[in-house]
């Protein structure tokens, strides 16, 4: 992991207790929500998950803080990753 790229990192515990390093890549706002997307950030030390991919968060506003969930529906998921997709690629073409 290379902390001196300017990437931004967050860490966070999953289901089963495991600390993940996750790499920030991009906010969208939809329907009055914020979701956030990231990649499994490269641990050293570590083999590489050829499974891990695009992660989507769901901001929730919870007693004066800002958590991380998962999507409520299959639907609302696929719907944020094409219009992330969207906005990545829109972004990379300017």
């Amino acid at each position: 992991m290379d902390e001196d790229s300017g990437a931004t990192f967050i860490s966070m515990t999953d289901e089963d207790g495991k600390e993940v390093v996750l790499e920030y890549i991009d906010t969208l706002e939809y329907n009055g929500s914020v979701y956030q997307a990231f990649f499994p950030a490269e641990v050293e030390g570590e083999p590489e998950d050829p499974d891990a991919g695009l992660i989507i968060l769901k901001v929730i506003h919870e007693n004066g803080e800002d958590l991380l969930s998962t999507p409520d529906t299959d639907e609302e998921l696929e719907t944020v990753y094409d219009l992330l997709m969207e906005q990545l690629f829109d972004s990379d073409e300017d």
